[in-house]
């Protein structure tokens, strides 16, 4: 069985941190990270708002994306080998060499049709603007972020597309990045069990 899980959601949300954990504990589980199908510096457009457009879907290569995730679902032992991933069951339950999990992560998986129909289930993180700019304010990034990005073009680029995602009616588990580290991956873990227990 193959099983596809999407956490995504606001930046700063707590996508990879949780999906760090989970990749640990699920059984045969592979992760695709979209941060790493940004297309290079030279190739992001200034916007009209005078801002690199990073967090827009022209700054991934989002074919690319979707062509990896395919590459897992025609053969997910070929994939993980490929990755250092140990094809055995995994530590907690369920555990099954038949069972074999990708998980996708991050903060537009939700606005591109082509790979919206691969998730078998889609988690989205939120955080209020006070908290996002806050947890924002203290990362580093490889481009530093310009004064006034955040409420220039982040922010601004995060309603854009959640509004898009809610409005064409994308099935999203909404989860709250306020709460624990701990308690987000123990509801989501759980979740996750319990919808593969379901299926086999």
């Amino acid at each position: 069985m193959k099983y596809i899980i999407g956490i995504g959601g606001v930046t700063n949300g707590g996508k990879t941190t949780l999906t760090n954990r989970i990749i640990k504990a699920l059984p045969n589980c592979c992760v695709v990270h979209q941060d790493d199908f940004f297309k290079p510096q030279d190739q992001i457009e200034v916007g009209e708002d005078g801002f690199k457009q990073w967090d827009v879907l022209d700054s991934l290569d989002m074919e690319a994306m979707v062509s990896t995730v395919r590459a897992w679902i025609e053969n997910p032992v070929k994939f993980a080998r490929s990755h250092g991933v140990n094809v055995t069951p995994g530590s907690k339950k369920p555990a099954s060499k038949d069972i074999h999990i990708l998980v996708i992560e991050g903060f537009l998986l939700y606005n591109y049709k082509p790979l919206i129909d691969l998730f078998d289930i889609r988690y989205y993180l939120a955080v209020p603007y006070d908290e996002c700019k806050r947890r924002r304010s203290t990362r580093n990034y490889t481009v530093p972020d310009p004064p006034g990005l955040f409420d220039g073009h982040v922010w601004p680029m995060y309603l854009k597309h959640r509004k898009e995602m809610e409005d064409s009616g994308v099935d999203v588990v909404y989860l709250d990045g306020l709460k624990s580290r701990d308690d987000l991956y123990n509801q989501v873990f759980e979740d996750i069990q319990n919808k593969l227990l379901n299926c086999l």
